[in-house]
């Protein structure tokens, strides 16, 4: 079955648009572990977390509809089964982070937890604002418990809080984590996203409220205290040089007090270029 699995994977990654426009989004890497409770079960670009506790596993974020097989398998080839994944977490509600959930929800029995902004996405497999668009369709998957600003999600003993942080998606959902690396203690921040990526700004906007909720996900960033950050696509957090210098006695490379604020500030001037270029555009039609 295993077999069967991963051959139809490939077969589905090479009929996908959205996998030959964007390769590495389904190409598989080794996982690995990133830190105390935490390993990376993603591809070389689209991250999903493991989060080991010792009552089941909790899973953020599923990648492609294609690539749930790859995630499964992924998570055997750590020594972890599958079907103790308890929880599954999302990001938000693109399908290049969504695609996956329908699959490994049916395949584990788990509960999907998600915020509010985003159910509608979810449960209809529709992007928020782009809905008449298939290119952007994912399997639809139920909701089963909704998660607001600040509350927890806890599992065996571990537990996440829940930082809302929309502008991406209208329900963008970012985790805070504390782990541990030896005898010291870190705050993992598994980020949501805050690119403007192919979101309407100005003057028809993707969803009521986006530009504010962006500058309020800004401002919020810029206070978070954490030092491990954990981003839902490679570029954000050099994941790639990170990966290659793991090795045992060296220092972990994903503890970097203050990466938080230095991609924040990025971001935010990033949108901020494409709100004025677009309702600039808008003015000249």
């Amino acid at each position: 079955m295993r077999r069967l699995y991963l051959a139809l994977a490939t077969a589905l990654i090479a009929a996908s648009p959205a996998a030959r426009k964007h390769p590495d989004w389904v190409r598989p890497i080794p996982p690995f572990h990133v830190i105390d409770n935490v390993y990376y079960v993603g591809s070389a670009d689209i991250a999903s977390w493991l989060i080991t506790t010792p009552k089941g596993l909790i899973l953020l974020d599923a990648g492609m509809p294609e690539y749930a097989p790859r995630v499964e398998a992924n998570i055997r080839t750590l020594g972890f089964n599958p079907s103790d994944v308890k929880i599954m977490l999302i990001s938000h509600a693109h399908y290049d982070h969504s695609g996956g959930l329908a699959r490994i929800k049916a395949d584990t029995g788990a509960r999907l937890i998600a915020s509010a902004g985003d159910r509608y996405a979810l449960e209809h497999g529709k992007n928020l604002g782009s809905a008449d668009d298939h290119s952007y369709d994912a399997p639809p998957v139920k909701v089963d418990q909704l998660v607001a600003d600040g509350s927890t999600v806890s599992l065996g003993g571990v537990t996440l809080t829940a930082i809302l942080t929309p502008g991406h998606t209208a329900g963008c959902t970012s985790y805070l984590l504390p782990v541990r690396e030896g005898s010291k203690r870190h705050t993992a921040f598994f980020f949501c996203s805050a690119s403007v990526a192919g979101n309407r700004l100005a003057p028809n906007p993707q969803y009521r409220g986006i530009v504010a909720d962006y500058r309020r996900t800004f401002r919020r960033l810029k206070a978070i205290k954490a030092d491990v950050f954990l981003a839902p696509h490679a570029e954000f957090y050099n994941l790639d040089q990170k990966r290659a210098r793991i090795a045992k006695g060296n220092p972990n490379p994903f503890i970097v007090p203050g990466e938080v604020q230095a991609v924040t500030r990025d971001l935010d001037q990033a949108f901020e270029r494409e709100l004025a270029a677009q309702a600039a555009q808008a003015r000249h039609r």
